[in-house]
Order: C-alpha cells, then sequence, then structure tokens
C-alpha cells in the first residue's frame, strides 16, 4: 500500500502540511508506505495546452509530455493506491501551485469521448484537505462550496473515489501584532486553534486510515 501526499501550500509547517502529515500518519498506522510531497520545491507549469497526451497513436497519449520536476512525480502517482491533497485557499480557490499540478495530473487521463471516460488504470482513494481564514458559515455565502463540489466530482470521475476535509477559521501568524490584521480576533483565533484545530488533525488521521483500508 503506497499512499501519497501533495502539498499546494508554500508553508512546510503550516496548517495544510500539518493535516496532510496527520493523514499519512493515519495511513501508515496500517502499514502503508508513506510519501510527502511540497510543490513549492519543485520548478513546473501548469498545462500549456499541447494536447499531446490526446494524439492519436502519439507516443504521449494519455500522459503529459512536458518533461520538468513534475514528470517523476506523475510517474510514481501511476503506482500509488491513495492519493491526498491539501491547499490554502487563496481569494476563493486553491494556489496556482496545486492548480497548476492537477491540470498536468488530471488532463492526460481525460478521454474526449462521452462521459469523458478515464485513462487511469485502477480506482484509487483519493482526498482533498482544505484549510482557510474563513469561518465555516460563510463557506456557502462565499460560493465556496461549489469549487470544493467541483474539483470532488472531477478527481471521483478520473480516480474512482473521492473526498473533501474542509478546515476552517484557521491561525495565520505567530503574532498578530505584527501585521495589520484587525479584522481578526486573536483571542477567538487561538481558541480556534486550541480546541478545534486538533479535533481537524483527528479527522486527517483517520481520513489516512481509511485509505490505507
Amino acid at each position: 500500500m503506497k499512499v501519497i501526499a501533495i502539498n499546494g501550500s508554500p508553508r512546510k509547517n503550516g496548517n495544510t502540511a500539518t493535516l496532510l502529515k496527520k493523514s499519512l500518519e493515519g495511513a501508515a498506522s496500517l502499514g502503508a508506505e508513506t510519501e510527502l510531497i511540497n510543490l513549492y520545491d519543485l520548478n513546473y507549469k501548469g498545462c500549456i495546452s499541447c494536447f499531446a497526451c490526446k494524439r492519436i497513436g502519439g507516443k504521449s497519449y494519455g500522459k503529459c509530455a512536458m518533461n520538468d520536476d513534475l514528470t517523476s512525480i506523475l510517474n510514481k502517482i501511476k503506482e500509488v493506491d491513495a492519493l491526498i491533497f491539501g491547499s490554502p485557499i487563496y481569494f476563493g480557490d486553491t494556489t496556482g501551485a496545486i492548480r497548476s499540478f492537477m491540470e498536468r495530473l488530471m488532463f492526460p487521463y481525460t478521454v474526449y469521448e462521452e462521459n469523458y471516460p478515464s485513462l487511469f488504470k485502477k480506482k484509487i482513494s483519493t482526498g482533498f484537505i482544505y484549510t482557510m481564514n474563513i469561518t465555516d458559515d460563510y463557506i456557502d455565502k462565499a460560493g465556496y462550496r461549489q469549487n470544493f463540489n467541483t474539483t470532488e466530482n472531477f478527481m471521483r470521475n478520473i480516480f474512482g473515489s473521492s473526498e473533501t476535509l474542509i478546515v476552517t477559521d484557521t491561525y495565520q501568524f505567530d503574532d498578530y501584532s505584527k501585521y495589520v490584521s484587525t479584522a481578526f480576533d486573536e483571542k477567538k483565533k487561538v481558541k480556534r486553534r486550541d480546541e478545534e484545530f486538533p479535533k481537524d488533525c483527528k479527522k486527517a488521521f483517520e481520513m489516512g486510515v481509511r485509505f490505507a483500508k
């Protein structure tokens, strides 16, 4: 059993990375081999619309033809049993780093035929962990959930299954007094971090356990 987590945050020890590590701990607790990949360590671009992955009889049919730091990662993912993405939310969506990664990963497996069948060779468990500064009650008001559902549907269609963990009202700074952040109540942020974030970590751990089963 091999489980890979993809960190789409620029922070290697922030909220997103912490939750991804917890998910891998959960998978490892059942004996899975795990790996965490930090996208901000890699040099790559998003899809360049060359359509080599769609060319009939082409040598790159069903796989990305670009050759850069993502190439070896995309090859690894062909052999995984579970895949977990993680990203903070910037302006209502995931980071550009993980969006570019997902374009490169998912588009080659999507066939331009009726119902858009998948070329991924097996069914695997996939999940997405989102972290964000907004509170729970603002997710629907801001239209975030529609974005999350769209991504989940694409992942389910390509890989076979998908689930989502949404973590809200996260603690962003080590010291709020050093930043222009009067829109937030630091005491409430600290309370949320101390009382609720451990529960979120437990949910991430449990996701890893489910995937390892």
